[in-house]
């Protein structure tokens, strides 16, 4: 535990929904739920307006519009949030070197490795006035570039911290002053701990356990008694409020990782090899952004039954090269029964390293005579047990891996077997487009031939709606506006 608070908790507020607030003009101070939007769709965020309707996040789409039947539902714009959240990592970089990001949206900042002083600079020591004249900065940083609210957590360790910005929520910030500590936690929920989830919660209420206070009263050999050795000893020091986690700079990526879940089981071997193809080229798509290339290639499929497969193949040496990562997926997809439909698909790269196999053709090569039986034959197939997610391109959100999970409502009507140019047509809901005449804007809606469109754009007033056919020649997809910042 430090003597100071600082150490420097900021999660933004509804990080998704937020963006497409401030995005979408029309949208603000409205119900907006982004997530999967097919109906084995998953929401990921929820606005603050959807969340006094019980939506939440994890929460099944299908549930969430009955809760909130006129909110806006929208398709995650991963390029966007990755754009804000490079910008907000930035502004904490400002404050120190040691930045720890959680997700895209999340980090925690070790404040003593900066120039010292707070606000004022000047290489001063730390206090608690001059840790929270840094998070007000912060926050106001923040909203003038981004236009969106976050909230800060300041305490001398990180557990503490997180549980402030927590409790700082929404657009807040809170400080924990060494000392007080045990005091602040006491009348909290257990559920408020790191790691306590359901389970746990609900095994230390039957043991008459509910909040942080009666942990801490419980003492160590109870709740080693009630929980093990290692769970008990970890919660009797939280509930102490100790924590010495150091702040960690960078958190290397693990595997690269893309799935989508269907509406409705895919049966055609065909369409199911188009999908594990067009997976392969995101998953590149996602290592070559994140500047790694992997070694081992991973298949997953979760079957009509809810059981999960997964497949892996390591090749000779690192790649990012599509070709490579599409054939290797194939050949772990011959080694898969498909019998009775499958719902998920995900592929993957594992074993990342930040540079990439020499001679691309040669391993291409080689992964095709090792298909053949061949004497190159380096891989190993039908390895069960390998992960197929991880936190490489989301990279940072644990991340996230996860929102491309959620994001996987793919067109189900078989137009991934039509032309490129037919697939375009496909408009989610939320996804930016441009028109000839009427200039940029987002789909509303589409369906039964006919797309929805507003026009509007980050800055402007609420826009006008129009529809058109879907084939329309005038109206294209288009790249998203940079969001607009407030000035003060």
């Amino acid at each position: 535990m430090r003597a100071a608070p600082t150490i420097l908790h900021l999660d933004m507020d509804a990080f998704y929904a937020s963006v497409e607030q401030a995005s979408k003009p029309s949208l603000r101070g409205k119900a907006v739920i982004v997530g999967g939007l097919g109906p084995r769709g998953v929401v990921a965020t929820a606005s603050y307006e959807a969340r006094r309707f019980g939506v939440h996040s994890a929460m099944p789409t299908a549930q969430a519009r009955r809760l909130c039947p006129n909110g806006a539902y929208l398709f995650p714009r991963f390029e966007v949030y990755r754009s804000v959240s490079d910008i907000v990592m930035g502004l904490l970089r400002e404050l120190s070197p040691l930045v720890e990001p959680l997700s895209l949206d999340e980090a925690f900042v070790d404040l003593e490795a900066g120039d010292g002083g707070g606000a004022g600079g000047g290489g001063g020591l730390w206090d608690a006035r001059s840790a929270r004249e840094t998070g007000e900065r912060l926050r106001a940083d923040i909203l003038a570039a981004t236009g969106l609210t976050g909230s800060v957590g300041l305490a001398g360790s990180k557990m503490l911290a997180k549980v402030a910005s927590e409790e700082a929520k929404p657009d807040g910030l809170l400080l924990i002053e060494p000392g007080t500590e045990r005091e602040l936690l006491a009348p909290m929920s257990v559920r408020t701990l790191p790691g306590v989830g359901p389970a746990t919660g609900e095994h230390l209420r039957r043991a008459g356990i509910t909040t942080v206070g009666e942990l801490a009263e419980a003492g160590e050999d109870e709740l080693v008694r009630l929980v093990g050795r290692a769970h008990g000893v970890g919660l009797y020091r939280m509930a102490l409020g100790l924590d010495d986690r150091p702040v960690v700079a960078e958190r290397d990526a693990k595997s690269v990782s893309v799935e989508d879940t269907f509406d409705v089981d895919l049966h055609d071997r065909v369409r199911i090899r188009t999908e594990v193809q067009r997976l392969a080229d995101r998953c590149v798509g996602r290592l070559r952004a994140s500047r790694h290339s992997g070694r081992t290639i991973v298949l997953k499929v979760r079957r009509y039954d809810f059981s999960t497969l997964t497949r892996s193949e390591t090749l000779r040496g690192p790649t990012d090269d599509p070709a490579v990562v599409r054939e290797a997926a194939a050949r772990l997809l011959e080694a898969v029964d498909t019998t009775g439909g499958v719902r998920l698909l995900g592929v993957g790269v594992t074993g990342l390293a930040d540079y990439t196999q020499e001679d691309l053709f040669a391993q291409s090569q080689a992964a095709a005579a090792a298909a053949e039986g061949g004497p190159d034959a380096s891989h190993e197939p039908g390895v069960p047990g390998q992960p197929a997610g991880g936190a490489g391109g989301e990279g940072a959100e644990g991340a996230q891996g996860a929102p491309e999970a959620v994001a996987g409502d793919g067109p189900t009507d078989g137009s991934a077997d039509r032309p490129e140019r037919a697939r375009a047509r496909h408009w989610a809901a939320g996804s930016d487009v441009r028109h000839a005449v009427y200039g940029p804007g987002w789909v509303q809606g589409s369906g039964l031939g006919r797309v929805t469109v507003r026009f509007e754009q980050p800055g402007s007033a609420p826009g006008r709606v129009r529809t058109f056919q879907m084939d329309d020649p005038d109206l294209e997809p288009s790249d998203p506006l940079p969001l607009v910042g407030r000035s003060g």
